[in-house]
């Protein structure tokens, strides 16, 4: 599987700022389905190496529907780059918003959380071409800014 949807309602109960659902939250979302693409993509565990260009365009509020969407966008002998999107709206039926984009990269490990092999994916769409184009730039400017 080289893609991941999750759904579900933004809680009522969430630590709320301000009426919204706080971007710590969102990003745990975005680590979690990044984890649950990467995963069973290696077929086994995975560690978080990478999270990164999240840029939040509107805010989720408790009682949204929101969608987290991850899918592979390049994999190298051990690690996995994921873009991942974050949509929400109301539950009513209309058409979610974008809230955020980023970009997450998974490394996959043995028992000893040592790197392990996993298989090769490539995009092979333009779109999915572009898609991965996109995220190594996003992923490259990070690491040179480190």
């Amino acid at each position: 599987m080289h893609s991941i949807t999750l759904r579900f309602l933004a809680s009522e109960s969430s630590l709320l700022q301000a009426g919204r659902v706080p971007g710590g939250t969102v990003l745990r979302w975005v680590d979690e389905a990044g984890y649950a693409c990467a995963s069973a993509w290696a077929k086994g565990a995975c560690v978080t190496q990478f999270v990164g260009g999240a840029d939040f365009v509107r805010p989720i509020r408790p009682g949204d529907l929101v969608e987290v969407h991850a899918r592979l966008t390049h994999t190298d002998e051990a690690s996995m780059s994921l873009a991942v999107e974050v949509r929400s709206g109301a539950i009513d039926g209309a058409a979610l918003l974008d809230v955020v984009h980023c970009v997450a990269v998974y490394t996959a490990v043995d028992a000893d959380d040592a790197p392990r092999a996993v298989d090769k994916w490539s995009p092979e769409t333009p779109g999915d071409m572009a898609l991965a184009q996109r995220a190594q730039a996003h992923i490259d400017a990070a690491r040179a800014a480190q």
